[in-house]
């Protein structure tokens, strides 16, 4: 399995507010709902196939 990288991220307190608020509707911690935005921007654009996703989607079930 691979090991997950740590990242500061500097962003807008409005920017914060709406992750919080759209993770707590998701049911997600704010770090999750990051996570989860970003793989879907990288799907969408098709730099992330669907086993690389799901791959990661089970180490976090894990």
């Amino acid at each position: 399995m691979a090991e997950r990288k740590s990242v500061l991220l500097r962003i807008s307190p409005q920017l914060w507010e709406e992750l919080q608020r759209l993770a707590s509707q998701e049911l997600r911690s704010v770090n999750a709902q990051i996570e989860y935005l970003l793989v879907e921007a990288l799907r969408r654009r098709g730099r992330l196939t669907q086993a690389e996703s799901s791959d990661d989607s089970q180490r976090r079930a894990e």
